[in-house]
């Protein structure tokens, strides 16, 4: 069990970031574009043979999830979006132009969205085959897929098999009909049951599953036994979100009934009915919402320090630079973040003008990436060494301040601060956010715009 008491939630159950970069993306600018990505990538392209991380976003659905905090696009006819898988192979190539002949290759391949599996079958075969060629994957690559269980076929799963993808995410949010229903998302049971009994037929060696916690008309009845068919399917990993309701940010989300929203008190019991019943199950929390069963090498890399973290989340697989491909695709090149246009139609007419995509972006300072490293060792080492930081009297004497508001919370038991350097503890793994908060230096200035925060709950 991972108890948790209600009166330490409540407390620590405030608006925090993801922390999938540090700085986040609000602090990103639009002085950053085209020609500074270019100069990143060409220096990228000369760090001998380090590997690379790839995404590819495909923002297609047939229908709007009311939940969604994703960049999607609606559309009913999947014949129509060969164009897109096009347009993408175009944007490889002008990545590549920049990169120059190079060495590196690809330890990591995730497609996300949207619903990757929106394309059909013959469509995921053209354009993995296609960004294959250009960027080659490493031997040993982790290749992963985000499914919907709604609009994937055998014909798909059998394709992403063939090819080379071994990973698969699928989301299911909650069983439940009545809020199915209210989310406009109606996946019944048997339909998740049998496309994960397909993917292990197919030799898919890891399944995740992904719960939402907080919806419209979620009751501890309705969602313990959603949990325990989760418990019937044995995935791999399970990752367990609390949903965000920003409809200032979100407009859809205003078609969620919001007096039917659990309260705070609800849905911090929803929390730790979730943990408990995971823990039956036997996954253990990894940190950040995620969990895995302790012979999965996410769990196994956690235990041993070498988990990482990138805009795809938690990952085996450590490299620093990310290519990232397709509209509002985030991407991380020679210490700077970019992120491409955000509409299909302006993001097409750049590539065609021979012109990488870049929106907005940042260029890490020095501080910065002191901080993200500060970050990433809570967040994926659960511990920090002051001897990685320039030691234990630069360190308590550059982070006074945030060392001061980690103190209340090592008192909680989320953490201990020795001589040493300091160390997350299983409740603290469950509340990573809260910690990592401590060190953002840009944090005080983007906790809310006029509308509401701009990042969600913690718990």
């Amino acid at each position: 069990m991972y108890t948790l008491d209600r009166e330490l939630l409540e407390r620590y159950d405030r608006p925090g970031p993801r922390y999938t970069s540090y700085p986040t993306a609000p602090v990103w600018t639009d002085n950053f574009g085209p020609s500074d990505y270019g100069s990143r990538l060409a220096a990228a392209g000369q760090k001998g043979d380090e590997p690379f991380s790839l995404y590819v976003h495909i923002p297609y659905c047939e229908s709007m999830c009311w939940y969604c905090a994703c960049s999607v696009v609606v559309n009913k006819d999947p014949s129509r979006v060969a164009s897109y898988v096009d347009t993408v192979l175009q944007e490889a190539d002008l990545v590549a132009s920049q990169l120059g002949k190079t060495q590196r290759r690809v330890l990591q391949h995730h497609w996300g969205g949207g619903t990757p599996t929106f394309l059909p079958p013959h469509e995921c075969r053209r354009l993995f085959e296609g960004l294959c060629e250009r960027f080659p994957l490493q031997d040993g690559a982790e290749v992963s897929i985000e499914v919907d269980p709604r609009v994937t076929t055998q014909e798909h799963l059998e394709v992403l098999a063939d090819v080379g993808f071994h990973r698969i995410s699928m989301g299911l949010q909650d069983f439940d009909a009545e809020v199915q229903e209210a989310v406009n998302r109606v996946q019944p049971f048997e339909m998740t049951r049998d496309m994960v009994h397909q993917a292990r037929a197919l030799g898919f060696d890891s399944i995740n599953l992904d719960l939402i916690y907080g919806l419209p008309h979620q009751r501890l009845e309705s969602f313990a036994r959603t949990l325990d068919l989760v418990g019937e399917l044995e995935p791999d990993r399970v990752a367990c979100y609390s949903y965000a309701h920003v409809p200032w940010l979100k407009k859809h989300q205003k078609l969620i009934p919001e007096s039917k929203l659990p309260n705070g008190s609800e849905k911090q019991a929803l929390f730790r009915l979730a943990l408990d019943a995971l823990s039956d199950i036997g996954m253990e929390p990894i940190g950040m919402d995620h969990f895995a069963r302790s012979t999965d090498e996410l769990n196994i890399a956690a235990r041993e320090g070498r988990l990482h973290r990138n805009f795809m989340g938690y990952t085996t697989r450590v490299a620093e630079d990310m290519l990232s491909f397709g509209v509002t695709s985030i991407g991380e090149v020679d210490g700077a973040f970019t992120q491409n246009l955000k509409i299909i139609k302006t993001w097409r007419e750049a590539i065609e003008r021979g012109e990488l995509p870049t929106q907005r972006g940042h260029r890490r300072s020095p501080e910065d990436d002191r901080r993200r490293r500060i970050i990433l060792d809570l967040m994926c080492r659960f511990r920090l060494d002051y001897d990685d930081h320039g030691g234990r009297e630069t360190f308590t004497k550059d982070y006074a301040r945030e060392l001061e508001r980690l103190a209340p919370m090592a008192e909680d038991g989320l953490l201990t601060i020795s001589s040493d350097g300091l160390t997350v503890t299983t409740a603290g793994k469950l509340l990573i956010r809260n910690l990592a908060m401590a060190f953002d230096a840009y944090l005080p200035g983007q906790q809310a715009d006029n509308d509401g925060p701009q990042f969600s709950q913690t718990v």
